[in-house]
């Protein structure tokens, strides 16, 4: 008992936590204010989950646009609020799926879209003006978005009223995932191009999800992944207020994207965190005017890192638990890993078991009956604080290299996440860190799910088409498309977005708009690799 005590505990991202707290920890007006008030630690909204629930967003998309297409139609039927669609990588990369380099990738990780045909299947019979619909994509946002937009249109639904997010958060990539293709500057601008336009003609649409999801699960720690999270932020808004865009024109629809992983505690006091610094960020850094602007708006995936192929059954309660946290945090939208999903894609019984999770947090546990319920725990609000406290540390650190976009291309951002990762692993590899199932409680007879699996066929039905669509389309309009593209491409201050969609309507592929800013921006060559 004594060794134990001798031995300092933190959570982790490195706070000490003592034994007992009271309210000598915590500063004298911490949970004090209401919610939907400056700067909004407890909550943006007077009311929060009694008035309305959050968005329950599961994450889904595999295969060829049929399968997605009947995957989306199952989770509407049994209670989803909203869509959320997964790219494969040639895809994500910039790639049609006929491309060579695409070969054995298409529909792996998500749907193959290369064309408008395939986003018109994706999305036939879903009601666009009725659903709101995520985007993970970040270097090709501004194709599928395009997509989007076309395919609305031929349904009778104007951009204006498409509600909506795509990622498109490029900055993340270069420090994180690497699904990056042109160098961080010149996709900096056509990020500025989608955020200006949608401000005008898709003002219920976010143009951008900044995530710090990719960023923690590379092996970041919470205060990290608020402080990387809100340091590209501030390189995002610096991008539009210097195109001559007033703050609260587009403020009010930027979003964010944030993981949450098992330190629960943790996890709550950081989403509470993320508000108040936020709030203060827009408020006092850059004049924001509107409340409105003022609000962080966060959706919260649970932690695909924090699941094991071992024992995947223990994986619901490790979701059931991140799950608890990010409603307790105040999220306004949630998706809910599969127990499977360290293995294989999903089957339909997980996709169900993770929906459902959602389901019984939100109409069994009577945790929505009042606003911010662990407000007022000392050990909470300290949390809340010493998060504060360490991300405008890093804020100010990286303020000094020049910004996130200098603290990138000096691997800054990349070496403080290494180190973390390496830290952790040190701590499961000696077992100091406990992960039930993979180095304490192992289980000799543990026996594999049935798991899903994707049809090699489906990649050659999906370049069939692909080859098809392409035949039989005005060669000589997708010719002037392209060449138009290339020359709106090479003028600095020139919009891409009505470009972009003209391409999209004319039958140019996704991967034929990206070959073309490959040819005009370059292609990005990492000095650094995670």
């Amino acid at each position: 008992m004594a060794k134990q005590e001798i031995k300092k505990v933190k959570t982790d991202s490195g706070i000490p936590v003592k034994r007992i707290f009271s309210s000598k920890d915590i500063k004298s007006d911490s949970g004090e204010e209401d919610a939907g008030k400056f700067p909004y630690t407890r909550g943006l909204y007077p009311k929060m989950y009694r008035e309305r629930l959050w968005t329950m967003r599961q994450y889904s998309g595999f295969g060829s646009a049929e399968e997605t297409n009947n995957r989306f139609r199952f989770l509407l039927e049994h209670g989803q609020t909203g869509l959320s669609l997964a790219f494969d990588l040639p895809t994500q990369t910039g790639r049609d799926s006929d491309n060579p380099y695409s070969q054995g990738e298409v529909g792996r990780t998500g749907v193959a879209i290369s064309s408008i045909d395939n986003m018109m299947t994706c999305f036939q019979n879903i009601p666009l003006e009725r659903v709101s619909t995520s985007m993970t994509i970040n270097s090709t946002a501004s194709t599928l978005l395009a997509l989007y937009i076309a395919v609305a249109e031929s349904q009778g639904v104007s951009s204006s009223i498409l509600r909506g997010t795509t990622q498109n958060d490029i900055l993340k990539e270069y420090i994180a995932r690497n699904t990056y293709i042109y160098p961080p500057r010149q996709s900096m601008r056509i990020i500025g191009d989608m955020i200006q336009y949608c401000s005008k003609h898709v003002p219920q649409w976010y143009p951008i999800s900044i995530s710090g999801y990719h960023m923690r699960e590379a092996g970041s720690n919470a205060i990290q992944e608020l402080a990387f999270t809100f340091a590209n932020a501030i390189e995002y808004i610096n991008t539009c207020v210097s195109r001559g865009l007033n703050v609260d024109e587009f403020a009010p629809r930027l979003s964010f994207f944030f993981c949450c992983t098992m330190e629960f505690f943790e996890e709550v006091a950081k989403f509470r965190a993320a508000r108040r610094i936020y709030a203060r960020i827009m408020k006092e850094r850059f004049g924001a005017k509107s409340d409105k602007s003022t609000h962080l708006r966060f959706h919260v995936q649970t932690s695909g890192e924090s699941l094991t192929a071992q024992q995947v059954d223990n994986n619901i309660v490790r979701v059931t638990l991140e799950a608890l946290s990010a409603v307790l945090g105040g999220s306004q939208s949630l998706h809910t890993n599969s127990r499977d999903e360290a293995l294989a894609l999903p089957t339909e019984e997980s996709v169900k078991v993770a929906l459902r999770t959602q389901q019984i947090i939100a109409n069994e546990t009577g945790v929505t009956k009042t606003v911010d319920p662990l407000s007022g725990s000392y050990y909470l609000e300290y949390l809340t604080s010493e998060i504060e406290d360490g991300v405008e540390k890093y804020l100010k650190k990286i303020e000094k290299i020049g910004g996130a976009l200098a603290a990138i291309e000096s691997g800054f951002f990349q070496e403080e996440i290494r180190r973390n990762a390496y830290q952790l692993k040190k701590e499961i590899d000696y077992g100091d860190r406990v992960i039930v199932g993979v180095n304490k409680f192992q289980d000799q007879n543990d026996v594999e799910p049935k798991l899903n699996t994707i049809d090699p066929e489906i990649e050659i039905r999906q370049v069939n088409k692909l080859k098809e669509f392409k035949k039989h389309r005005d060669q000589i309009r997708v010719n002037s498309e392209l060449s138009k593209l290339q020359t709106f491409a090479e003028k600095e201050n020139e919009n891409l977005m009505p470009h972009i969609i003209s391409a999209i309507k004319g039958h140019v592929t996704l991967g034929e708009i990206s070959d073309i800013f490959v040819e005009i921006f370059g292609k990005y060559e990492p000095k650094f690799s995670f």
